[in-house]
C-alpha cells in the first residue's frame, strides 16, 4: 500500500501533494513570519490524486497502452474514496493522458492508437475522412540550436538538436512542408533511415523508441506567402497563400521536446480546431 502523504511534490503537475486521508483540501503558502498573512490557497483532494497518478505515468510505472489499476485499487492505494479517484481519472481522460474502454478498464493513452494519429494534426480535408499523410524526408541532421529554437525548447543556444525537414502528401498531393527541431540528448540515434522505415505517426516512434510522449502542444497560426523554394516543394506558384503553424509540443512536467513549423496548403484542406 502506498498511502498519500502531506506535501509530497509531484512532477508534471502544479497541484499540491495529497493531504492525509479524509481531508478534502489542504492549505498552502503559509503566512511568512512577521508579515501579513496571504489568503491561503487550496488544492482539492482529487487534484492531488491526479498529480500522483500523473507522477506514476511520468515515471513509467504504467507504460503507454497498458491498463492502469482499477479505481478501487487506486482508492485503496491512496487511502481515498473511489469517487475522488474517479474524478481525477475523468480529468486525465479529458486531457488524453488515459483512455477509458467500456467494460475493460482505463489504459494509458498511446500515440499508436488510431485516434491519436490525427490528434495533433489540425489540417482536415474539405471532403472525405481525416487521415494521416505520407511523408518524404528531405533532411535529417544534427545541428546547433539557433537562438530562437533554443528559447522555445528551453535549451542553450548552440546545444545539439536533431533537425528534420519533410514534405507530407495526401493522396499523392504535396500539402505540408515541415521543419522540426528536437533536443539532441533525447533523440540520439534518430536517423533518416529509421524515420523512412517507420510507417506509423512520428509521435508513435518518439514514444516507443525514445521514451518521449507528447501530451500537449501550444500552436500559433498565421497567413504567409509561399517562398520560391517552398512553392516548388508544394507544386504551386511563389506567392501562393499558405498557413504557417508553429507548434511547441510538451511532455510530462511541461517540458518542451519538439518545435515544429509547418506550411499548410489549403486548396483542398482547412485548419480545424475544436473549442470546448
Amino acid at each position: 500500500m502506498n498511502p498519500v502523504t502531506p506535501n509530497q511534490p509531484s512532477p508534471g503537475s502544479s497541484a499540491n501533494a495529497p493531504a492525509a486521508p479524509g481531508a478534502g483540501a489542504t492549505p498552502s503558502n503559509p503566512a511568512p513570519t512577521g508579515g501579513a498573512a496571504p489568503a491561503p490557497t487550496f488544492s482539492p483532494l482529487y487534484q492531488q490524486i491526479k498529480a500522483l497518478i500523473t507522477q506514476s505515468l511520468q515515471s513509467g510505472e504504467w507504460k503507454p497502452g497498458e491498463m492502469i489499476p482499477s479505481e478501487v485499487e487506486l482508492a485503496n492505494r491512496y487511502k481515498v474514496s473511489q469517487g475522488t479517484v474517479r474524478k481525477a481519472i475523468d480529468e486525465l481522460a479529458a486531457e488524453n493522458l488515459v483512455m477509458r474502454r467500456q467494460g475493460k478498464g482505463t489504459f494509458v493513452s498511446t500515440h499508436h492508437e488510431a485516434r491519436a494519429h490525427i490528434r495533433f494534426l489540425r489540417l482536415r480535408p474539405d471532403e472525405g475522412q481525416p487521415h494521416y499523410p505520407e511523408s518524404r524526408f528531405l533532411e535529417v541532421k544534427r545541428l546547433r540550436a539557433p537562438a530562437d529554437v533554443a528559447r522555445l525548447l528551453d535549451m542553450k543556444s548552440g546545444d545539439a538538436t536533431v533537425y528534420i525537414k519533410r514534405v507530407q502528401s495526401f493522396d499523392g498531393v504535396p500539402t505540408i512542408v515541415e521543419e522540426l527541431w528536437l533536443p539532441g540528448q533525447l533523440f540520439k540515434g534518430l536517423t533518416a533511415e529509421r524515420l523512412s522505415e517507420y510507417k506509423g505517426p512520428m509521435y508513435g516512434l518518439f514514444e516507443s523508441e525514445f521514451g518521449t510522449r507528447m501530451i500537449r502542444a501550444d500552436e500559433k497560426v498565421r497567413a504567409v506567402l509561399a517562398s520560391a523554394e517552398d512553392a516548388a516543394l508544394l507544386g504551386v506558384e511563389a506567392g501562393t497563400p499558405l498557413l504557417l503553424a508553429e507548434r511547441v509540443s510538451f511532455t510530462y512536467g511541461d517540458k518542451p521536446v519538439e518545435l515544429r513549423r509547418g506550411l499548410y496548403l489549403t486548396t483542398r484542406h482547412h485548419y480545424q480546431n475544436d473549442l470546448n
